[in-house]
């Protein structure tokens, strides 16, 4: 039998006992509950999108990587809880300049968490992350000037376009969290065959600075949170205080945007992150992964690295206003076969009750041969693009953890003087949209 094949017969095998036993545990429960939060549901905070670290009570940790509260084992007091999370958005831009198009499209994820306690320590967890954006997005993608990363059905590559995510399946997870002591200081081992692996900063639609943007930023592969979509993945996390060691291993291969499939192969790569609680309000991450290179024109994959750092601080003014702030930083060697290049994102939030302020300025280095551009100078001479962003939405109606919001956002793009003839200057976006999000947890443990 050949490694391959070795490999993913355990990925079956482990998520097989992880299914078996998180079913088997449902199916002991009393499924009836009422409209009402229960006592536990108020202990795991509340029901919404905009949910911080102060808002987990004892019976949850914070989940760095989905911003979130989620369960954690107490001794002497079994649960078994169901959370549906969403954020979609339907939305028309319109782009000036030779490169500018006009469409419409929808950005969406959903997320269904099950899991349940076994015995005094353990969490078992299945989290299953879907998305239409292969049919919900056109063809070519969806209009990003600057951006560029994968292909296409046809192979040709997404220029000025985001691509879809990985559809229907983003992500599928299965975990383990095992607490270690009184403080909440827990292990978790994770393994997914598509799911996020341990560099990066927080992905863009889960930090609270991106709900509110419907676009993926223009580093997104520049060293920034492409490795959210990570496959064959197998790691760790270990929380002691304050701090978070985290560590992978995970096939380098992206997952193809144009497939529905969920291939396992061989991990070849691996990455380590650590994250620093700073207060209430602060946290610090950063990340190193090395990986192989799987879009290369080398048959043997050259070697690519990423690194990260960021920093995120929230503050709350008064009781309906707050304010969120996420510095990123990205960098990668060897992407394209280019050096390294550099990103950087530095995003806002102004929430109110009904008011969302919100922007972001982007800074990275591209190349003519990565956007198409000829006949200018070195094709793989690098250049920087800048890109900003401000956005208004207003909620429109709110119920049961759910909102409805109306929004616009407007994106200037300032290009190097090369790249300027190929745009027709420095072009500008706008996109109005519709956003529906929100987050429910039922507390389905035996009565």
């Amino acid at each position: 039998m050949g490694m391959n094949t070795l490999i993913t017969s355990g990925f079956h095998l482990i998520i097989t006992v992880f299914s078996i036993l998180i079913v088997t545990q449902v199916m002991s429960i009393n499924l009836s509950y009422s409209n009402e939060h229960s006592d536990m549901q108020v202990m795991m905070g509340p029901n919404s999108l905009w949910q911080s670290r102060s808002d987990c009570g004892e019976m949850a940790v914070w989940d760095v990587s989905m911003v979130m509260c989620m369960p954690i084992a107490l001794a002497d007091m079994s649960m078994t809880m169901l959370m549906v999370r969403g954020n979609g958005f339907a939305n028309r831009a319109w782009q000036s300049g030779s490169r500018g198009r006009i469409d419409s499209f929808s950005t969406n994820m959903a997320m269904l968490d099950l899991g349940t306690t076994v015995g005094a320590n353990h969490y078992l967890n299945i989290d299953l992350m879907l998305t239409t954006e292969l049919w919900s997005v056109p063809r070519r993608g969806y209009p990003l000037l600057a951006q560029i990363g994968e292909s296409d059905q046809s192979g040709a590559p997404y220029i000025d376009a985001q691509h879809p995510h990985s559809s229907p399946i983003m992500g599928l997870t299965f975990s383990d969290t095992i607490r270690l002591n009184e403080d909440k200081d827990f292990l978790k081992v994770f393994i997914a065959p598509r799911g996020e692996s341990t560099d990066g900063p927080i992905a863009f639609m889960h930090r609270l600075t991106g709900i509110v943007n419907p676009n993926a930023p223009l580093g997104h592969h520049v060293g920034q949170d492409v490795g959210h979509i990570s496959g064959s993945l197998i790691g760790g996390t270990l929380k002691l205080g304050q701090d978070r060691f985290e560590a992978s291993i995970f096939s380098g291969a992206e997952p193809n945007p144009s497939q529905v499939d969920l291939p396992l192969e061989r991990p070849d790569s691996f990455s380590l992150r650590y994250i620093r609680e700073l207060g209430e309000n602060g946290l610090f991450m950063m990340s190193f992964a090395n990986l192989n290179d799987h879009h290369s024109s080398d048959q043997d994959h050259i070697k690519q690295r990423r690194y990260s750092l960021s920093h995120y601080y929230q503050a709350h003014f008064s009781e309906n206003w707050s304010i969120y702030h996420s510095f990123i930083y990205g960098g990668v060697s060897e992407y394209d076969e280019i050096p390294f290049l550099s990103s950087i994102s530095d995003e806002f939030l102004v929430k109110g009750h009904s008011n969302r302020f919100w922007g972001r300025f982007e800074a990275l280095q591209r190349t003519p041969d990565q956007l198409m551009i000829k006949n200018q100078i070195s094709s793989h001479e690098r250049s920087w693009v800048y890109a900003f962003t401000l956005g208004y939405s207003r909620n429109l109606v709110s119920w049961e953890g759910a909102e409805l919001n109306m929004g616009g956002l407007w994106t200037q793009s300032v290009l190097p003087q090369v790249f300027r003839s190929s745009y027709g200057g420095n072009p500008f976006s706008a996109q109005v949209f519709i956003q529906l999000g929100g987050m429910h947890m039922w507390d389905l443990s035996q009565r």
